[in-house]
């Protein structure tokens, strides 16, 4: 075997280097560079390079990324700075007395006169990263905070973490990286990657995992890093560990992680500063009331002394700093009783179990109903009446009930539970129910026919990606249908003024802009009318595509099964519901 050309080992250099850069940019920035089939080919080349000439392969190139063969197990690791857990706040007084603690310490005056970097509490593993003169050497767990587990293959299959660092970005007077560098940070699952990852786990007929955490322990823990390398993980880094002494790292917490983000390192965006306490109180409640609209799950707020010499004033009391705390959310998972199921019936005809609970608490707000999606669910967890359940609520998503608790059968005895059964005939007009074994979901048989179904069509057809008639929602028209103003979806066309104001809580006003959109909504395209016509399997994109070929409502009412399949996107199944 040939040694490789020096023209080789530059090409090679010079290809690690850009696909390093175009990782960073694409992972961590969200701000691709160049197209997926550009770097594709660059991937390729130097894939070719390293497979032709062995020794031009080292750990630090892209293509280590896949994963390597299997471990026997891992080995430890000692951490050179112990990794720390954080005490926690679970209230505004649990903060104000930590504040209160940390400024006599300090020996400050007040509570505004000390500065707090702020960042969401990540809901992962928690990692060490060593990196000597800025190439990644060595990665651990947590462990027992004196030592953990090497994961280093595991985590070089993560795209956002820098396999080498960017020297680049401090002045001509500090050096750019130290020697020894050891971060901290957190390995997670976002929520996207979580719910492909389990339906995924559903195809293949595995397990599924219980929550994001979880499935990203579980795959930074497996001894095969191929299978680590096709979960979709991420990073974010949020503390130094150890770094080469005499390093001029900033003094500031904030000031070190932009320094770190220099670096190559992802860091969270939504990191921020609080000049005192009642800015951290904002801050807690802003990122809480934006939870359920970050792309990651979170479980609080993480408060730090901004000050890193005052951070090392303080110190630590048992396995925690003291300048450093995690004010918690209020939990989204509870332990309740299932009482009874109840069906529900959609617009589509899909009976919906829905549990009534014992009301409980979940992430402060008082459930007493959750879904337990169709009976498949029901049979796969194993769900009675009578149960102690797990109820999981994230953000505005419906509670749904997530697991029972099964030491908790041990107590109560096989008596009192009872199985959940599917009901032969429809609870809302009594016609009879089918369960196909094609689907999960049982269906009433009366179409348009039941009311319930009826009821649901109208609210869809109202609804804003329909027809969206301003004012008109869900509980309007379910008041319009229940004092027989609204029979029939046309009905609504026909309202008056004085029909809707002489409704409870219905003024003039009201009435009168209600009017005047039911009047605009009548002005729409061809492919929304398709849609709020709620045939069902016909979504928004079916509905483009039908409005594409079929320019009026007599071309698509005469057109036949055959044509209809003709379209795009359309099966034979949707063509048979359209018919």
């Amino acid at each position: 075997m040939k040694n490789a050309s020096s023209a080789q080992k530059k090409r090679a250099e010079a290809l690690r280097k850009q696909l390093n850069t175009h990782n960073h940019q694409y992972h961590v920035l969200d701000d691709p560079l160049i197209s997926d089939a550009e770097y594709d080919t660059l991937f390729r080349e130097l894939q070719t390079l390293e497979t032709e000439n062995p020794g031009l392969r080292t750990d630090d190139s892209p293509t280590q990324r896949v994963g390597a063969p299997p471990l026997q197990s891992f080995a430890t690791v000692a951490h050179s700075v112990p990794m720390l857990s954080l005490a926690n706040a679970f209230s505004e007084q649990d903060m104000q007395a930590w504040d209160k603690r940390i400024g006599e310490r300090l020996q400050k005056s007040g509570t505004g006169a000390i500065e707090f970097a702020a960042e969401p509490k990540l809901d992962g593993l928690a990692v060490s990263l060593r990196y000597e003169k800025g190439v990644f050497v060595q990665g651990a767990t947590r462990g027992d905070g004196s030592q953990g587990e090497d994961i280093t293959l595991n985590l070089r299959t993560l795209q956002s973490l820098p396999l080498v660092l960017n020297a680049s970005g401090r002045g001509k007077k500090s050096p750019a990286l130290p020697d020894e560098l050891v971060v901290r940070g957190e390995v997670f699952m976002e929520k996207a990657a979580f719910s492909a990852l389990n339906q995924a786990q559903r195809k293949s007929g595995d397990k599924e995992f219980a929550n994001p955490r979880n499935a990203a322990a579980g795959s930074l823990r497996l001894l095969d890093s191929s299978i680590t390398a096709s979960r979709q993980l991420s990073l974010y880094v949020y503390a130094l560990g150890d770094v080469s002494a005499g390093f001029p790292v900033p003094d500031s917490q904030l000031d070190m992680l932009k320094w770190l983000a220099q670096t190559g390192l992802p860091v969270c965006d939504e990191i921020a500063m609080c000049s005192n306490l009642a800015e951290c109180f904002d801050y807690y409640n802003d990122i809480q009331n934006r939870r359920s609209a970050l792309p990651f799950e979170i479980d609080g707020v993480v408060f730090k002394v901004n000050d890193r010499p005052s951070q090392e004033s303080l110190g630590q009391v048992s396995r925690a700093p003291r300048w450093a705390i995690a004010y918690k959310f209020p939990a989204e998972e509870s332990v309740t009783q299932l009482l009874d199921v109840e069906f529900q019936v959609g617009r589509t005809g899909a009976l919906t179990p829905v549990a009534r609970l014992e009301p409980v608490s979940v992430g402060g707000v008082t459930v007493s109903n959750a879904t337990l999606h169709n009976m498949d669910e029901i049979t796969r967890k194993d769900i009675r009446i009578n149960d102690t359940v797990i109820v999981r609520r994230a953000g505005d998503v419906i509670p749904e009930v997530a697991r029972v608790v099964s030491d908790a059968r041990k107590e109560t005895g096989a008596k009192r539970r009872r199985k959940i059964k599917l009901p032969d005939k429809c609870p809302v007009c009594d016609a009879l129910v089918e369960h196909s074994t094609e689907e999960a979901v049982a269906r009433c048989t009366a179409g348009r026919g039941c009311p319930a179904q009826h009821k649901e069509y109208v609210k869809h057809y109202a609804s804003r990606r329909a027809m969206d008639i301003d004012g008109l929602g869900d509980k309007l028209v379910e008041q319009f249908m229940d004092v027989g103003l609204v029979k029939r979806v046309d009905d609504i066309y026909g309202l008056t003024v004085d029909e809707i104001a002489g409704l409870p809580r219905m003024g003039v006003k009201s009435a009168t802009n209600l009017v005047k959109a039911i009047e605009a909504a009548k002005t729409t395209t061809f492919a929304r009318f398709i849609f709020s016509l709620g045939i069902r399997e016909v979504g928004e994109t079916s509905a483009e595509n039908l409005a594409e070929a079929f320019t009026t409502v007599e071309q698509l009412v005469a057109a036949d099964q055959a044509r209809l399949e003709a379209v795009n996107d359309i099966g034979p199944i949707v063509a048979g519901n359209i018919v």
